[in-house]
Protein backbone atom coordinates (compact mmCIF):
# COMPACT_ATOMS: atom_id res chain seq x y z
CA UNK A 1 0.00 0.00 0.00
CA UNK A 2 2.92 2.52 0.53
CA UNK A 3 4.15 1.78 -2.61
CA UNK A 4 0.77 1.84 -4.30
CA UNK A 5 1.01 6.27 -2.22
CA UNK A 6 4.52 6.67 -3.35
CA UNK A 7 4.35 6.09 -6.72
CA UNK A 8 0.94 8.54 -6.63
CA UNK A 9 3.16 11.29 -4.82
CA UNK A 10 5.55 10.92 -7.81
CA UNK A 11 3.29 10.69 -10.56
CA UNK A 12 1.32 13.70 -9.28
CA UNK A 13 4.63 16.36 -9.10
CA UNK A 14 4.66 15.51 -12.65
CA UNK A 15 1.15 15.68 -13.78
CA UNK A 16 0.59 19.29 -11.03
CA UNK A 17 0.28 21.25 -14.33
CA UNK A 18 -3.08 19.30 -15.22
CA UNK A 19 -3.95 18.49 -12.20
CA UNK A 20 -5.72 20.67 -9.44
CA UNK A 21 -2.55 20.98 -7.47
CA UNK A 22 -0.10 23.45 -6.74
CA UNK A 23 2.64 23.25 -9.65
CA UNK A 24 5.02 25.71 -8.02
CA UNK A 25 5.83 24.12 -4.27
CA UNK A 26 8.66 25.93 -3.76
CA UNK A 27 7.71 29.75 -4.29
CA UNK A 28 4.07 28.18 -2.82
CA UNK A 29 6.52 27.73 0.26
CA UNK A 30 8.25 30.74 0.57
CA UNK A 31 4.77 32.18 0.64
CA UNK A 32 3.64 30.67 3.77
CA UNK A 33 3.41 33.11 6.83
CA UNK A 34 5.24 30.79 9.26
CA UNK A 35 6.52 26.99 9.14
CA UNK A 36 3.12 26.02 10.36
CA UNK A 37 0.80 27.62 8.13
CA UNK A 38 -0.68 26.03 5.11
CA UNK A 39 0.75 27.46 2.30
CA UNK A 40 -1.50 29.91 -0.58
CA UNK A 41 -1.77 29.33 -3.22
CA UNK A 42 -0.35 31.69 -6.38
CA UNK A 43 -2.78 33.22 -8.93
CA UNK A 44 -1.73 30.57 -12.02
CA UNK A 45 -3.27 27.63 -9.60
CA UNK A 46 -5.83 29.71 -8.46
CA UNK A 47 -6.61 30.34 -11.81
CA UNK A 48 -6.74 26.63 -12.81
CA UNK A 49 -9.18 25.68 -9.88
CA UNK A 50 -11.67 28.00 -10.70
CA UNK A 51 -11.65 27.74 -14.61
CA UNK A 52 -11.48 24.26 -14.14
CA UNK A 53 -9.13 24.22 -17.61
CA UNK A 54 -5.28 24.51 -17.51
CA UNK A 55 -3.09 26.89 -19.49
CA UNK A 56 -3.62 24.98 -22.65
CA UNK A 57 -7.42 24.98 -22.10
CA UNK A 58 -7.48 21.39 -21.44
CA UNK A 59 -9.25 20.02 -18.52
CA UNK A 60 -8.16 19.99 -14.96
CA UNK A 61 -8.45 16.98 -13.44
CA UNK A 62 -7.83 14.97 -9.81
CA UNK A 63 -5.42 12.13 -9.81
CA UNK A 64 -8.57 9.47 -9.39
CA UNK A 65 -10.11 11.33 -12.63
CA UNK A 66 -7.21 11.38 -15.24
CA UNK A 67 -6.77 7.72 -13.83
CA UNK A 68 -10.57 7.38 -14.84
CA UNK A 69 -10.11 9.46 -18.23
CA UNK A 70 -6.42 6.77 -18.82
CA UNK A 71 -9.14 3.89 -18.69
CA UNK A 72 -10.37 4.84 -21.82
CA UNK A 73 -7.15 3.44 -23.90
CA UNK A 74 -7.32 0.23 -24.29
CA UNK A 75 -5.72 -2.50 -27.19
CA UNK A 76 -8.32 -3.47 -29.68
CA UNK A 77 -7.68 -6.90 -31.36
CA UNK A 78 -9.18 -6.57 -34.97
CA UNK A 79 -9.90 -9.76 -37.05
CA UNK A 80 -11.12 -9.73 -40.84
CA UNK A 81 -11.40 -11.79 -43.47
CA UNK A 82 -11.13 -10.65 -46.80
CA UNK A 83 -11.92 -12.94 -49.84
CA UNK A 84 -10.31 -16.48 -48.31
CA UNK A 85 -7.73 -14.60 -46.50
CA UNK A 86 -7.96 -13.47 -42.44
CA UNK A 87 -6.02 -10.48 -41.08
CA UNK A 88 -5.42 -9.77 -37.07
CA UNK A 89 -4.57 -6.91 -36.25
CA UNK A 90 -3.77 -4.80 -32.96
CA UNK A 91 -4.93 -1.12 -32.36
CA UNK A 92 -4.32 1.46 -29.10
CA UNK A 93 -6.91 3.69 -28.96
CA UNK A 94 -5.30 7.61 -29.71
CA UNK A 95 -5.14 9.55 -26.86
CA UNK A 96 -7.10 12.54 -26.20
CA UNK A 97 -5.24 16.03 -26.17
CA UNK A 98 -5.09 15.45 -22.01
CA UNK A 99 -4.46 12.11 -22.34
CA UNK A 100 -1.63 13.18 -24.32
CA UNK A 101 -0.38 15.81 -22.11
CA UNK A 102 -0.20 13.60 -19.48
CA UNK A 103 1.74 11.19 -21.08
CA UNK A 104 4.32 13.91 -22.33
CA UNK A 105 4.44 15.37 -18.43
CA UNK A 106 5.87 11.43 -17.29
CA UNK A 107 7.85 10.82 -19.83
CA UNK A 108 6.88 7.46 -21.19
CA UNK A 109 5.50 6.48 -24.81
CA UNK A 110 2.69 4.85 -26.53
CA UNK A 111 3.81 2.81 -29.79
CA UNK A 112 0.62 2.97 -31.79
CA UNK A 113 0.24 -0.30 -33.95
CA UNK A 114 -1.59 1.15 -36.88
Amino acid sequence: MLSYYYVEWHMGELLAPILFDEDDWEAAAARKESVVSLAKKNEKAKNKGNKKLTSDNLPVHSFQTLLDDFATIVKHTISTTIGSKSFVFEKITQPTAIQQRAIDLLGISMICTQ
